[in-house]
């Protein structure tokens, strides 16, 4: 048992020998003799195929640390959902975690000026080394595109054994491969998974045939009590972390052995080491394969487990077969499928699926055009937001309640939006939210307000979770009169999963909240005249934001006009954008708020020439407000697009940015802000260069 396990751990480098021997499908290669169509990027270190086959390389014998070797595919489509194995070894002579090797893997689509970072790995290993990654399906052509930056020390190195693109998900398995479709067996003294049928015959637990083909030369898992020392003796087998949020029906095929005192489970574990149950063996069934569905949903990164617990040496056997996943929901699926789209609301159109209590409006979708005095809604500045306690509305005693859609029990939720509040004297439970079940008979308050900035919309953030069917209640309250002030809400999200999960998908590329740095934003020149990444108010009064736009307590970029002189500029740099052809979507929040503010300018660059284009212009204030910016435009050649700000005639002249945002394809929400604006305004929203 002990030699076979130590055999399982050292299969994988075999895949090579058996790949090699099959026509490989479009995106992979066993690198035996060639590279299959996987070329290295001229203007990086050239990968290194080894002199007898089997992997390619890049180390310090001919590079130093921090170089870096780019390995691009050809054009590739995966049309249905597809996953990518990677199968790679990172070795280093430095003990320090900050100065190892690092492998990234990103997929560039052709419409796209910039790189999608799918998956990174830095630990140093003894062997070789599985990454499994969802691609989702997607009619776009892409290419495939592997960077290894070396580390430091003397033997550092980073080599690439196989890389194999198939159709269907990464947590489907048949165990006919060496490999094991990246499944692990977490380490047991006493229980284990291992692998069976094929030309194994020294295990009592063998069954006649597997499930696949039905045949006694197939594979499939199986955990044996026989070496049970313990009650409770745990086995697991652990899939792929899933790399795309998907939901939908899992099914597998079991075997076990009639009345024997075993525990058979199936758990999720996310990237913060949290289990949840969502299938338990009740019945054993036939003596048979038998088939069970499982309600599946991974909205961020999570594994599978299944998880075999034996009470004695007499809990026979489990077997495991044909793990594969649908889209669609299990038939013995009764409740209706959770939907963020259905449960979320930014009130542009109307209420969405929310709806008040009967005696009467308390909440009032309102717009408000931008001015210095009175802040706009969160989505754009110059939409729709709700609004409790106006003054039509206003009384002491007064509650008004907001009803959310109801939400399907037992699933973990993350409860995102946005709030402000204007006048009250005493802020303590002035916005509050509670949980109704649907009965409503029960309520549970799980937020309130403490204490805000006035007038700033403020992100706040809540993760619930409830057995039984719930709505989210948004409570108002204006308990004198006063108290009573005024109380916002906007942007409400709701979505499956924790709010604080540290292994959430990676954050969209082409995106920048300058939460944590300036990104790939360059400057020519840095002093106290250049563009500042600030929290909270700017140094002078009557000018520049209170708050960020992102969350209301986080960055934003800004030039403190108090260092200028009026005329001078400060620019920012967007790293080097790809061209491609079609159009690009350009997002981003503006603040211009101050009686001597001055200009504010995007300016496109191309590769290879000194003029830069204008793409939009503001000029003066504009509102008290974080404003929305939608400029459209098309670039065939490498570009940069640059933030200008200049100062105005007075220090009341801060202008700021926040989350700047690069999509490919044309704007979905095209507006023309020239007549909201004040002063002089010139939109160049659809430009072709």
């Amino acid at each position: 048992m002990l030699l076979r396990g130590v055999l399982l751990a050292v299969l994988a480098p075999q895949l090579g020998v058996l790949a090699g021997a099959l026509d490989l499908p479009a995106g992979s290669c066993a690198f035996e003799e060639n590279t299959c169509g996987f070329d290295s990027v001229f203007t990086y270190l050239p990968w290194i195929l080894n002199e007898e086959g089997h992997y390619i390389y890049v180390d310090t014998s001919f590079a130093k640390q921090g170089e870096k070797a780019v390995l691009l595919s050809s054009d590739l489509q995966a049309e249905e959902w597809s996953c990518l194995r990677l199968v790679y070894q990172i070795t280093s002579s430095s003990r320090s975690p900050s100065d190892t090797s690092r492998l990234n893997l990103y997929v560039r689509f052709e419409d796209e000026s910039f790189d999608r970072l799918l998956w990174s790995a830095k630990e140093p290993s003894d062997s070789w080394l599985i990454a499994s990654l969802d691609l989702q399906n997607s009619s776009k052509k892409f290419k495939i595109l592997i960077e290894g930056v070396l580390g430091q020390g003397s033997t550092a190195s980073i080599a690439l054994f196989e890389i194999k693109m198939t159709t269907g998900y990464c947590i489907e398995c048949d165990f006919e491969e060496n490999h094991l479709c990246g499944f692990v067996n977490r380490w047991n003294p006493n229980v284990n998974w291992f692998v069976g049928g094929g030309n194994i015959r020294n295990s009592p637990s063998i069954l006649p045939q597997d499930h696949t083909f039905k045949s006694e030369l197939g594979h499939y898992m199986y955990v044996d009590s026989v070496y049970v020392k313990h009650f409770q003796e745990v086995a697991q087998l652990i899939s792929p972390m899933t790399t795309a949020p998907m939901s939908g029906c899992l099914s597998f095929y079991y075997q076990l052995q009639q009345g024997n005192d075993n525990i058979f489970s199936l758990y999720t574990r996310d990237g913060a080491g949290l289990y949840e149950e969502i299938w338990k063996l009740g019945q054993p069934g036939n003596a048979a394969w038998n088939l069970a569905e499982v309600e599946f949903s991974a909205p961020y990164p999570m594994e599978v487990i299944f998880e075999v617990a034996f009470n004695g040496p007499k809990g026979g056997y489990v077997a495991l077969d044909d793990i594969s996943f649908s889209p669609v929901h299990c038939q013995n699926q009764t409740e209706l499928p959770f939907s963020a789209m259905e449960a979320s609301c930014n009130f542009e159109e109307d209420l969405c699926n929310f709806y008040q209590d009967k005696e009467g409006p308390g909440w009032t979708r309102v717009k408000v055009k931008p001015n210095m005095y009175r802040a706009g809604d969160h989505t754009s500045g110059i939409g729709y937001y709700l609004l409790a306690n106006t003054k039509f509305t206003s009384q002491p005693g007064y509650i008004g309640r907001l009803y959310g859609p109801s939400l399907p029990g037992n699933l973990q939720y993350c409860l995102r939006f946005y709030y402000a509040i204007y006048g009250f004297l005493k802020m303590s439970d002035t916005l509050a939210v509670y949980i109704f079940e649907e009965n409503h008979v029960v309520q549970e308050k799980i937020w309130s307000v403490l204490e805000s900035p006035r007038g700033v919309w403020m992100q706040a953030e809540i993760t619930f979770k409830k057995p039984m069917p719930t709505k989210v209640v948004f409570m108002s309250l204006c308990k004198s009169f006063w108290d009573c002030g005024l109380v916002a809400l906007d942007d409400i999200t709701i979505e499956l999963g924790s709010c604080s999960s540290p292994e959430r998908l990676p954050p969209p590329p082409g995106e920048c909240t300058f939460e944590q740095d300036e990104c790939a934003f360059t400057q020519e020149r840095r002093n106290r005249s250049s563009w500042h990444r600030r929290r909270g108010e700017t140094p002078t009064s009557y000018t520049g934001p209170k708050g960020d736009h992102t969350t209301g307590v986080g960055y934003y970029m800004y030039i403190e006009a108090s260092h200028m002189v009026y005329g001078q500029k400060a620019q920012l740099l967007s790293w080097p954008l790809r061209g491609v052809t079609g159009k690009h979507c350009l997002t981003f929040f503006y603040h211009m708020y101050g009686a001597g503010t001055g200009l504010l300018s995007v300016y496109l660059k191309r590769e290879g020439e000194s003029e830069e284009s204008l793409l939009w212009r503001r000029r003066g204030e504009q509102s008290i407000s974080w404003l929305r910016a939608l400029i459209e435009y098309s670039c065939e050649r490498q570009h940069q697009v640059i933030f200008e700000a200049i100062r105005g005639v007075s220090i009341r002249s801060d202008i700021a940015i926040d989350d700047v945002k690069f999509q490919a394809g044309p704007c979905a929400e095209m507006e023309d802000l020239t007549q909201q604006s004040s002063g002089y305004s010139e939109d160049l929203n659809e430009i072709e260069f």
